[in-house]
């Protein structure tokens, strides 16, 4: 499970309407017919208009300033594993959604009238996508990129040989071309991974619009907040404020985990990321571990991270620093690639 939480901006500043941000999640509409669409919805209702959302997130914003947040999005992206999980990826996700809300109202240290706010508190909007393309912080595309390189290199000769900038032999830098599409480590039904590349399989994940206000349009509600559980003075009383991310992220997983009967590997928990962050060294020694087939289903996990699984020792006496840096340097690679992680 993957999960984000970000403010949508444009350039330096915040968007001050969240109509591009549902234009650019309308894009899988575009050419179907309205019972193949996916629609938005949220805690009560399904087919939920794109004008709608707008309206909604737009007019909620009372007294937030140019300078703050108006909306944030959260991107919650189940992997393969738990994506098999699912009988219907649509409904089971959209259901999976109602829950996670929940999750994330219980995240807030804030209270309404002496009562901890509810889902009723809070206005989102969510869909379901089925599409992904690969990014330039895939691994995929990082180790092809020594290949586009020369590809690149050897167009742009042909382009000046045809210009009669250049003499040399367009034939032969065409088969070089050809040579290097073929060698380049990843490859997608035989055709080099290039980055905008449409990925392969099942690729469903949740786009959630949660407005900055409450559903009141009184209360500020950040998850960017840093404030983790604390207490401020307002108005001559004493009022809790921020929110638990931490916690928020391990029960989303749990609530995966509960609503689908999902059996996790610690390698693809949200606790295995912190592990692997805060002590890298306990990450590995927990993974050495773990009962044999545990610790395979992990390997493989892991392997199809993109870490290198010839540098992975087969026991804990094998963990030596040389080896401990590369595996180190390639777990790393894959969380920052959204690979693996919460």
């Amino acid at each position: 499970m993957y999960i984000t939480i970000t403010p949508q901006k444009l350039g330096g500043s915040y968007s001050q309407s969240v109509a591009d941000y549902v234009d650019y999640l309308e894009k899988e509409n575009q050419g179907l017919e309205q019972q193949d669409m996916e629609l938005f919805f949220n805690q009560y209702g399904d087919e939920i208009s794109a004008k709608e959302v707008i309206k909604e997130i737009d007019s909620n914003t009372a007294k937030l300033k140019k300078k703050e947040p108006k909306f944030y999005s959260i991107t919650i992206s189940p992997s393969k594993y738990e994506l098999k999980q699912l009988q219907n990826n649509s409904s089971d996700l959209k259901a999976y959604t109602r829950e996670v809300m929940k999750d994330y109202v219980a995240s807030f240290n804030r209270e309404i009238n002496g009562r901890p706010i509810t889902i009723d508190d809070i206005k989102y909007y969510a869909k379901i996508e089925h599409q992904r393309k690969f990014k330039g912080t895939d691994f995929q595309i990082k180790e092809n990129q020594p290949y586009t390189t020369k590809i690149l290199q050897l167009k742009q000769d042909i382009r000046k040989i045809e210009n009669g900038k250049l003499e040399g032999n367009i034939s032969k830098l065409k088969k070089s071309i050809n040579q290097l599409e073929k060698e380049a480590p990843h490859q997608q039904n035989g055709k080099r991974i290039v980055q905008g590349m449409k990925k392969d399989g099942n690729q469903s994940h949740i786009h959630i619009i949660v407005s900055r206000k409450d559903a009141s349009n009184a209360l500020s509600l950040s998850p960017g907040s840093k404030y983790r559980a604390s207490e401020v003075v307002m108005n001559g009383k004493n009022v809790k404020r921020g929110f638990d991310r931490d916690s928020f992220f391990a029960n989303a997983e749990k609530t995966f985990d509960r609503q689908f009967r999902y059996k996790r590997n610690y390698a693809e928990t949200y606790q295995a990321k912190k592990d692997f962050i805060k002590n890298p060294k306990l990450y590995f020694s927990v993974l050495m571990g773990l009962p044999t087939t545990e610790k395979a289903a992990a390997f493989k996990i892991l392997g199809k991270s993109g870490v290198p699984m010839m540098n992975i020792p087969t026991n804990k006496a094998q963990l030596a620093i040389k080896a401990f840096k590369r595996l180190k340097k390639g777990v790393d690679v894959a969380i920052k690639s959204s690979s693996i992680g919460i």
